[in-house]
């Protein structure tokens, strides 16, 4: 089966969370041109805060892309993987697996929040978009809606002691794994 992986990183701080900076995030694609890249490896675009939103791109092995893919004969079924736990904001669940058939992509969100573990340096964050397509696709597949879209970006602000009390346990076993 044909697999075509585009993984890719936005990254930023709190200076990027308002303003024009936010503006340049917020506008940075959340799909690319496909790249040809060797059969078992993924595109990666990173863009960052510091080359202000710029796109770089690289390649890595699908084994280092937090995917789970797996191939269950006439579709192909895939989950994001969260990496690093330590870093995913309050989600009350995880979706269930996409399972594609060839000729459809899926588009898959995840987001992360990060402190120095002193809490000495300011908040850092990530949005990895993953793009999959199964089967042969154009080049241009990531550039229009995918067939799925899977948007598993939680909260990135600390929730206030209220808001806790209102999400009750669902916050309690997100933010402990518990």
């Amino acid at each position: 089966m044909e697999i075509t992986v585009q993984w890719i990183r936005t990254s930023w701080t709190k200076h990027s969370r308002g303003g024009e900076a936010a503006a340049r995030r917020n506008a940075a694609p959340t799909g690319f041109l496909v790249s040809p890249v060797p059969p078992s490896f993924a595109q990666v675009v990173q863009m960052s805060e510091r080359d202000a939103f710029e796109p770089h791109e690289s390649e890595r092995d699908l084994r280092q892309v937090g995917l789970s893919l797996r191939d269950e004969g006439d579709r192909l079924r895939v989950l994001a993987r969260v990496e690093p736990l330590f870093g995913l904001p309050p989600r009350p669940r995880r979706p269930p697996a996409a399972r594609l058939v060839p000729g459809q992509c899926v588009r898959w969100q995840l987001n992360h929040r990060f402190s120095s573990a002193a809490g000495i340096r300011d908040w850092s964050y990530w949005l990895d978009t993953f793009n999959v397509a199964c089967g042969p696709v154009d080049p241009h597949v990531f550039l229009s809606e995918p067939t799925v879209l899977v948007d598993e970006c939680g909260p990135v602000r600390q929730p206030s002691v209220g808001d806790r009390l209102v999400m009750g346990s669902a916050w309690r076993r997100a933010a402990t794994g518990l």
